[in-house]
């Protein structure tokens, strides 16, 4: 791995014989497996310590950071997840949530997928009554390179049962986020 770096670095224009650059392809094989952290635990299992609370109204947790690499490019893209469920008989620690939006997030991804798999996560362990996900990031592999629209966000949003159904519940969650 080290010695395909090295080929890369020379590619791109770097000179092979500068001595300060002698440990980068170990860092940069270090640092690749700690964004990739997420492939190496099942996120949805933080989700299985529950309390037997009763809440019959969304909970939600807003402004989750979030670091993931883009799938396609290997670029980083970040930003923030926004979380809404409604429990059905069971609620989990809030910062559980947070380590679900974390351990899909450092996989290889793309926001759809990330997206996606939040909300099924926490519909599939907590059997909530409805999930709502919405992630807005900023993707590397659009802004420095490509398109280079330096500004430009991505939104994606997915909805799962009584938010699916219900504008109202929809609409609640979209002010909250604001």
């Amino acid at each position: 791995m080290e010695n395909a770096l090295k080929t890369l670095m020379t590619l791109c224009g770097q000179d092979e014989k500068n001595p300060d650059l002698d440990k980068t392809p170990f860092r940069v094989v270090k640092a690749f497996l700690e964004y990739t952290t997420g492939y190496r635990e099942d996120p949805a299992s933080h989700l299985e310590k529950t309390f037997d609370i009763t809440q019959n109204d969304p909970i939600i947790v807003k402004d989750i950071e979030f670091y993931s690499m883009c799938e396609h490019h290997f670029a980083p893209f970040f930003g923030v997840a926004h979380v809404a469920y409604i429990p059905n008989k069971k609620v989990t620690g809030l910062s559980k949530i947070a380590r679900v939006v974390e351990g899909y997030a450092r996989r290889f991804q793309v926001q759809e997928r990330l997206t996606n798999q939040i909300a099924d996560a926490i519909e599939s362990v907590l059997e909530s009554r409805g999930v709502m996900v919405a992630i807005e990031a900023k993707h590397l592999c659009v802004s420095s390179r490509g398109a280079k629209k330096e500004e430009a966000k991505t939104f994606t949003l997915v909805s799962r049962g009584v938010y699916r159904d219900n504008p109202a519940l929809r609409s609640e969650f979209m002010m909250a986020i604001k």
